[in-house]
């Protein structure tokens, strides 16, 4: 599929010479894709991702997969506090929390799945592997928030979901925090973590608290991480 080429001057060098074996998504959180276009490619926002999908699928190649675009900010995954370095960021087009919160058109999400397509076969990124905004930075962002589909994305391999038997297994609450390390979240701010947790798995109550549900879900998933990333001894 076509790609707009509008290339933004805010990227660098991966470091260390990494490789992205992770996608993290986003929403533009502006008014318009006109305006969070240009925000992306002004070197004075400091702002940018690889690439950024329209409502009508349009798809706009900002940062070459080869560098490092600055999209993540202060973020970590699974202990990794570079994500920018390891990761792919891909920005939707949808004015957030603050300008009109809206669900993502299907014409927007289906020209995500055929990139993310091809991320998954060009890097060979694991299901796992992709992960929200908030997952990275649960302290500071909502994106792509409670209206992303989630689980339909989960379904085409791009993401985990708890299997049913799983979901309801009750845990105690020091071992689900330690599952939602295990998952990838940093849990210095638990409440936060949890509640962008909720928010991908369950977002009809997302309070930051460690209930039945919640912890149940969080025991689901770890149970479906590739061995290396799960509980040892499990």
């Amino acid at each position: 599929m076509s790609v707009i080429d509008s290339p933004s001057p805010n990227f660098g060098p991966r470091r260390d010479g990494r490789k992205p074996d992770l996608v993290v998504l986003h929403y533009t959180g502006m008014k318009s894709a006109a305006e969070a276009l240009e925000r992306m490619c002004d070197p004075a926002s400091e702002v940018s991702a690889h690439y950024m999908i329209d409502e009508d699928g349009t798809c706009h190649r900002l940062v070459d997969e080869a560098m490092r675009a600055w999209h993540a900010g202060v973020a970590c995954w699974a202990g990794e506090r570079d994500v920018n370095s390891i990761s792919i960021g891909i920005e939707l087009v949808n004015p957030g929390h603050e300008h009109g919160y809206r669900p993502f058109p299907d014409p927007q999400i289906a020209r995500l799945v055929a990139l993310c397509s091809e991320m998954k076969t060009r890097h060979g990124i694991a299901p796992h592997r992709f992960v929200g905004h908030s997952d990275v930075a649960p302290a500071r962002k909502q994106d792509p928030g409670e209206l992303f589909p989630w689980k339909d994305m989960a379904r085409q391999g791009f993401g985990i979901w708890p299997k049913p038997n799983h979901a309801g297994a009750p845990v105690a609450p020091m071992e689900a925090a330690f599952l939602l390390a295990e998952i990838g979240y940093d849990i210095a701010d638990l409440p936060a973590s949890i509640a962008a947790f909720q928010r991908r798995y369950r977002p009809s109550l997302i309070d930051g608290q460690l209930d039945r549900e919640t912890a149940g879900l969080i025991n689901g998933l770890a149970r479906m991480l590739p061995r290396q990333d799960a509980l040892q001894g499990e």
